[in-house]
């Protein structure tokens, strides 16, 4: 069955050309709550931008739903949280509006000071109304907040010969310097500055960081935009602010609540406001419709998606990381499926030349192998950590550059409640090791394991019984530790094995221990 994605607001018709090759695409009114809720039932993805929004009520009625998009940045609008809990991704496209938003901002900065929206309006409606601005070279601008719009922003004003002063807690000295711009408090932030600009996330911490009281430190005639967050600036306290002549004017794009049609801060000429429109360039709703489409995909084909916000894998996936994580997922199943159930302790071992980067990604797919075949609700990036921490299951990270004859290769070892240990191990796209028994298979297809006293007519009685039920066998590979001793039969067969199938083979060879994991996509 094709997979529902829900399309609640505009989005480019390039992202709807990626998505409708292989989804079918239907669309709502984001606004409208009951038609929304109506749609979300057979949806596993849902898209949204700002004005559609996504809470626990909304997700408790979207029971397939796999994966909410924000076609943009802010996530304002989804309950984070509550996705979570629920195993749901969140994505946004956290670049595709950070030129427009940093141009936006130096608009702002630029009408500000020369009052050029006051003297337009004044115009327009046939008065000739000349007010004497400032000029940008020489002053100082403040930027709160160096994060990747911030640093745009930062960039395009040294080009107006400004002298460029940032406060972030999180950046250090050497990068600001780099970037030719000096960190500060927020406090001498807010006494040097001629021009402030805010670009950060809202948080909160964040929240009314610039109220009443920094307000009343501020330089006088200071110059304040916001194009990042509503809520950063004390709207009231901005507009007391001017109204004492503290503040010359501000330049704002976003609000506390939006839409807004009607603040205290509307009544000064020296204010310039817009309706959100940082992200409103065709540039940027064609590059977050596209982004957010193709995370979109990756998700619904079970693939790791490198923008979800509410994965804990340590940031970003290096490029040669990623392909080892079908693998780490597979490796996962075929240990609890081999294990005969869930592990008390798990360790992800990561070994050779990709153990040089960041693998935390590989023990988060790997886990959610390991509970893939014994849960009944949908394992996912996202869900699959509190699942192993509901179960009491310790799931460790281990690296080493030393990988024998690999280049790479992935053990996942785990302790089993009676004190036995079992291990799995793969290569590349094969399965190399299980259990101490060397094996050459691709981590494909579905996989059963029969582990028997070695002997002859093992193998014929094997295919015949499975041939007799329709089960064709694709690949075969015998391990063992020695003539006549313990041995592993894997096979690699076209289609489900029934468990009382894989129990009368068990009987007729006297295995001590069958096993079959499906490593098919889902």
């Amino acid at each position: 069955m094709t997979s529902v994605v829900l399309v609640t607001e505009e989005l480019a018709p390039a992202a709807l050309d990626v998505l409708t090759t292989e989804f079918d695409v239907q669309t709502v009114d984001g606004t409208d709550r009951p038609a929304l809720l109506s749609a979300l039932h057979e949806a596993e993805a849902v898209i949204v931008r700002s004005a559609t929004r996504i809470d626990a009520e909304a997700l408790n009625a979207a029971p397939h739903l796999r994966v909410v998009a924000r076609a943009g940045v802010g996530l304002d609008n989804v309950d984070i949280p509550a996705a979570t809990a629920r195993g749901v991704l969140v994505v946004n496209a956290p670049t595709s509006n950070i030129i427009s938003a940093a141009e936006q901002a130096v608009a702002l900065l630029l009408t500000t000071a020369r009052n050029t929206a006051s003297a337009c309006a004044a115009l327009k409606a046939g008065r000739w109304k000349r007010t004497a601005g400032v000029e940008v070279y020489g002053k100082t601008v403040g930027v709160v907040g160096l994060g990747r719009i911030g640093v745009l922003v930062a960039q395009r004003m040294a080009a107006f010969g400004t002298n460029l002063i940032a406060y972030d807690p999180y950046v250090q000295p050497a990068r600001a310097a780099q970037l030719g711009v000096r960190l500060v408090s927020l406090d001498e932030l807010l006494r040097e500055s001629d021009f402030i600009s805010v670009h950060l996330p809202r948080t909160p911490e964040t929240v009314g960081l610039i109220g009443e009281k920094e307000l009343a430190t501020v330089k006088p005639g200071v110059r304040i935009v916001n194009a990042a967050r509503g809520g950063l600036l004390d709207e009231r306290a901005l507009a007391d602010a001017i109204a004492d002549g503290r503040v010359a004017g501000a330049g704002l794009d976003v609000f506390e609540t939006e839409p807004l049609t009607s603040s205290p801060l509307f009544a000064f000429d020296s204010v310039t406001v817009t309706p959100h429109l940082g992200a409103s360039t065709v540039e940027a709703q064609d590059k977050a419709g596209l982004a957010v489409a193709h995370s979109v995909r990756l998700a619904l084909r079970g693939e790791f998606v490198p923008e979800a916000v509410n994965i804990r894998a340590g940031g970003a996936v290096d490029e040669d990381v990623t392909p080892l994580l079908p693998l780490a997922e597979k490796l996962g199943r075929v240990f609890t499926a081999v294990a005969g159930g869930v592990a008390a302790r798990v360790t992800v071992e990561v070994r050779g030349e990709v153990a040089v980067h960041d693998v935390t990604v590989l023990r988060l797919a790997a886990t959610k192998g390991l509970f893939a075949p014994v849960v009944e609700e949908r394992v996912t990036y996202v869900n699959a950590p509190q699942l192993a921490a509901d179960r009491g299951v310790e799931v460790e990270l281990a690296t080493s550059e030393e990988a024998g004859e690999h280049a790479s290769l992935i053990v996942v070892r785990g302790a089993l409640a009676d004190g036995t240990t079992i291990a799995v191990a793969g290569a590349g796209t094969k399965l190399v090791e299980v259990d101490g028994f060397e094996l050459d298979l691709p981590a494909d297809g579905v996989l059963v394991f029969f582990r028997y006293r070695d002997r002859p007519g093992v193998v014929g009685r094997i295919g015949t019984t499975l041939g007799r039920a329709g089960v064709n066998i694709a690949a075969m590979q015998v391990a063992r530790r020695a003539a006549g001793g313990e041995a592993l039969m894997t096979l690699t067969v076209d289609s489900g094995v029934d468990p009382e199938l894989l129990a009368t083979v068990a009987t007729e060879i006297g295995s001590s221990h069958t096993a079959a994991v499906d490593l098919r996509a889902d």
